[in-house]
């Protein structure tokens, strides 16, 4: 029964390795962003001198968008390797990013709450710049569901942190009291 028992342990700690395709289908989706970005990027120089100011804010939150999306994957594809997956070894490389040193499944979320915050803020901003032009035909109802996502990201965000700030005091109350 031990060896049954052993085999079904090593089977289900392999397991996690199902997820490194799922990484590099995230590396996929990143360069697709990076060719995004550029024919943005395109497109803003060669319009310049055409488009309005607020053609041009809407183009450049837009790139911003992409590179905080960009930042998205990055973090999940590192930290989620990381902590589920396998160690990277990357220490003393001069590339390492800092926050990867104290990486775990808490702070992954939080950054990943603090990062999709960001993107939808982007998102409302682009909204509101665009409730001004008649063509883009804005329903107050839309606006108003972006608005209360925007909040259910945010005190979703809170919640989490809360969360874990609460795990964190009971963790190192069992430490102390042992």
């Amino acid at each position: 029964m031990d060896k049954l028992e052993s085999g079904v342990e090593k089977i289900i700690f392999w397991s996690r390795w199902l997820q490194a395709p799922l990484y590099l289908g995230l590396i996929a989706a990143l360069g697709v962003y990076a060719v995004h970005f550029f024919a943005e990027l395109y497109h803003l120089i060669t319009g310049l001198g055409i488009q309005s100011e607020n053609d041009v804010m809407l183009i450049v939150l837009g790139l911003i968008d992409v590179v905080m999306i960009a930042n998205l994957l990055v973090m999940v594809t590192i930290g989620g390797y990381e902590t589920f997956v396998s160690r990277l070894n990357l220490d003393n490389h001069p590339d390492q990013p800092e926050w990867l040193s104290h990486v775990n499944a808490g702070v992954l979320k939080i950054k990943l709450s603090t990062a999709i915050i960001s993107i939808s803020s982007i998102h409302l901003l682009k909204t509101f710049i665009n409730a001004s032009n008649p063509e883009y035909n804005l329903v107050r109802e839309s606006w108003v569901a972006q608005v209360a996502i925007h909040l259910t990201f945010i005190v979703s965000a809170l919640a989490m942190a809360y969360t874990d700030k609460l795990m964190y005091q009971a963790a190192q109350m069992s430490k102390h009291s042992h």
